[in-house]
């Protein structure tokens, strides 16, 4: 806060007989004082508000599912922070780039890498995977995605498409390590891509209900919240599209209930 104090005086020489004599000065001081106040303390709210500032957010709703779309990153920033994965994530290889459907044991046709807070794993197609530490700019997209929802997130699913040949099929995130009160945060960085949801019961040949698929494209540097219940109602994919000839990373950020908290 600017005190107006004169160098080398105390604080009270600045209602010296001068200023007193001239109301229209003392009134001219105050009036400054204030606006500086104010311009001080909108400089700090931008500075501490630097994710928090509200984005145009789309609702995406149907019978059980609710989502929540926005951009999140202008393209010079998601840009960069693509590059910047590029150079950090390390993605599994081995058994941990296997899955499990039905009994058989199949390659993941895309690559995949799992980060976290220190002791957490997540199980799913039949693997568990632990967290690998935060990369830098892993972290720095967690708290962007956390300063904009207000959510909190201790893992990353990090899933890497060279093109539209990789692909993800039909599943649920409902795995008993997640906190169903907690959406599920997808952030996608490069290539555009589909991704449709498609309601449970009304799935595959013998489904008994007839209710249209929802479709998105998830656009470079966007962010989709997949809030309860989606996850317990609705099956999500992102299938194989031949045109689609650049890479893409999706970041899907989970909360895992802790052991001791279940």
């Amino acid at each position: 806060m600017e005190s107006f104090l004169i160098p080398g005086q105390k604080k009270r020489s600045c209602t010296s007989d001068a200023i007193t004599r001239s109301p229209r000065k003392k009134i001219k001081l105050e009036k400054d004082e204030r606006m500086k106040e104010e311009k001080d303390e909108v400089d700090e709210d931008s500075a501490l508000a630097e994710f928090s500032l509200p984005v145009p957010w789309q609702k995406i709703k149907a019978e059980g599912l609710d989502c929540d779309y926005a951009l999140l990153f202008a393209k010079e920033e998601a840009d960069q922070l693509f590059k910047q994965l590029e150079n950090e994530v390390v993605y599994s290889t081995g058994e941990e780039a296997k899955v499990q459907v039905f009994g058989k044991v199949y390659s993941i046709p895309r690559k995949q890498a799992t980060y976290g807070d220190a002791g957490l794993t997540y199980t799913y197609s039949g693997v568990t995977r632990s967290a690998c530490p935060w990369t830098p700019t892993l972290e720095s997209i967690r708290d962007a995605v956390t300063k904009t929802t207000g959510q909190t997130f201790n893992f990353v699913l990090v899933n890497r498409y060279k093109d539209g040949q990789d692909h993800m099929g039909e599943h649920r995130d409902d795995e008993k390590e997640l906190d169903p009160l907690c959406p599920i945060a997808s952030v996608s960085l490069g290539a555009a891509r589909d991704f449709i949801f498609r309601h449970r019961d009304a799935r595959g040949k013998q489904s008994c209900r007839q209710i249209e698929p929802v479709k998105l494209e998830l656009a470079h540097g966007s962010l989709l919240l997949m809030n309860p219940p989606t996850n317990t109602f609705w099956y999500h994919s992102l299938p194989v599209r031949k045109k689609v000839l650049l890479p893409r990373i999706n970041l899907t950020f989970r909360r895992i209930v802790l052991a001791s908290k279940k």
